[in-house]
């Protein structure tokens, strides 16, 4: 029995937030999630982990699942659950979002540095490091304390949440 691809007629808006290490990536993001379930959206977000994390354990049954041949595998408990699925392809944010955050008005994804999509770099004075993100890499906006760095993009501030806010759901009209 072949399988039918299935299409996410509405896949939401996905913003990429890049930066160094220490640059205040997740604590912004964070930030950020809480304006916008504010303003009534519903945001998922993405984290790239750059090292090995154990998404399942040995032995539970999810992981039995998975080792008997399962594409996917999902815990659900009284009020959450998790997914575990093979990451080999679609590990890019725009094809994670698509195959999976569909309920979503609008996705949040950090680091993903090299991915294709919509980037908003953090990049502060203090970190002393060079932008990690070229406009060729689509860079369409800067939270940085450095007014000098891609003058052509719009800037905000680290703490200026209610504007970066704005400015994501001006870019997420298609």
């Amino acid at each position: 029995m072949g399988h039918a691809a299935s299409v996410n007629p509405r896949t939401p808006p996905v913003f990429i937030f890049v930066g160094h290490s220490g640059s205040g990536k997740t604590t912004l993001v964070e930030k950020l999630l809480a304006v916008l379930k504010s303003r009534g959206l519903r945001v998922a977000a993405i984290k790239h982990a750059h090292h090995k994390v154990e998404l399942d354990q040995e032995g539970k049954d999810s992981w039995r699942y998975k080792q008997a041949g399962a594409v996917m595998s999902m815990l659900v408990t009284s009020n959450e659950l998790q997914l575990v699925a093979d990451a080999t392809d679609r590990r890019e944010p725009a094809q994670l979002a698509e195959r999976f955050l569909g309920e979503a008005d609008m996705i949040l994804a950090e680091g993903f540095s090299l991915a294709p999509g919509r980037k908003i770099e953090i990049l502060r004075r203090e970190c002393a490091k060079p932008p990690r993100c070229t406009l060729d890499d689509g860079l369409i906006a800067m939270i940085s304390d450095m007014d000098e760095i891609y003058p052509q993009l719009p800037h905000f501030a680290l703490d200026d949440i209610a504007g970066l806010a704005d400015f994501l759901l001006g870019q997420a009209v298609p």
